[in-house]
């Protein structure tokens, strides 16, 4: 008798999620529901082309078993649970609605893991607030997707993952690995992709940190990529590495030994990276840090310059007025 199908719920379908759905049903042992928002209309019409360095340059009207606009409520749509739920979308906890409200209704207590695919640190502390008996799991991706125009994806660098169980204390420690491990195995079951189980999810994401909260944090202000930030040997000397250095600081102070030679490792690092979220990839950092007493003056001056920033985004949206609040010592 075949094996039920694990019943997906994806959350972000821009590059990366779209890649992520192909590969799960092309493995045969998902069926991938798709939220879908701005993109809907035209993968609705057209289906997505995909031009992809490991599943082949030709896909042409490639459609997931469900596409839809909304998030799937399970008990008022009467709806079987999903398995998994997989979040994509960047995370940017400042902006409301959150992640944690926008995926309830789509969670069944006790029966959905929640993946993450997300960059920072303390991502999972809402999520395992709020669904205390729900694995919730850590996925580290390096994949390079883009979404180049509606329903379009060039998928030009490899899908690496590494995942594993975030420690949840109503979830034992047994079921949390079999939930990762069972989605491994859903993920990759066409056995084409690199990805790995990795338990240790702290080291994991302290380590990206490195990369994401000094290349992509000083990116975003300057506006530079980061062939040309490598080219100017001052960004590198005089903010990319100190940021690095701090991050390194903090992950010891926090009991995760990352080894001496990763700013060297990374700075040779060509990994593709999209511009980030501030508060979970250079706030939480710090954040950590400061507590520890480990001196992060570089990352401070960065952070205070990405929230002046996204400020001037917020006020441009409607989400921010220019008015001084009672509490505001300078009035």
């Amino acid at each position: 008798m075949a094996q039920e199908k694990a019943r997906v719920l994806i959350i972000g379908t821009g590059g990366v999620g779209t890649m992520a759905a192909y590969a799960l049903e092309i493995g045969g042992k998902a069926e991938v529901t798709a939220v879908m928002r701005s993109n809907y209309a035209a993968v609705e019409k057209n289906g997505i082309d995909i031009d992809s360095i490991e599943h082949g340059h030709d896909i042409k009207g490639w459609r997931p078993t469900a596409i839809r606009k909304t998030i799937p409520n399970i008990k008022q749509e009467n709806l079987q649970p999903f398995d998994f739920i997989l979040v994509t979308t960047k995370n940017i906890p400042d902006l409301l609605p959150t992640m944690v409200d926008v995926i309830e209704p789509a969670v069944t207590a006790g029966k959905t893991a929640i993946v993450l695919s997300q960059n920072g640190l303390n991502i999972e502390k809402p999520l395992i607030e709020r669904f205390p008996t729900n694995p919730v799991i850590s996925s580290i991706s390096y994949i390079g997707a883009t979404e180049t125009s509606h329903g379009k994806i060039l998928h030009d660098d490899g899908d690496a993952q590494k995942i594993g169980p975030f420690n949840n204390p109503g979830v034992s420690p047994e079921a949390a690995e079999e939930a990762a491990r069972r989605y491994i195995a859903v993920y990759n079951a066409a056995g084409k992709l690199d990805i790995t189980f990795d338990a240790d999810v702290k080291f994991v994401r302290w380590r990206k940190l490195v990369y994401n909260a000094s290349y992509n944090s000083v990116a975003s202000v300057l506006r530079m990529d980061t062939a040309r930030m490598r080219m100017s040997q001052h960004v590198i000397d005089d903010l990319i590495r100190p940021i690095m250095l701090e991050i390194v600081a903090a992950a010891r102070a926090n009991g995760v030994q990352l080894p001496d030679d990763v700013p060297d490792k990374v700075t040779s690092d060509a990994e593709k990276g999209n511009f980030m979220e501030i508060e979970t990839i250079v706030g939480e950092p710090l954040r950590e840090g400061e507590a520890k007493g480990v001196p992060m003056p570089t990352l401070r001056t960065i952070y205070g310059l990405l929230k002046g920033i996204q400020l001037q985004v917020k006020e441009k949206k409607g989400l921010w007025e220019a008015k001084f609040t009672p509490d505001n010592p300078y009035q």
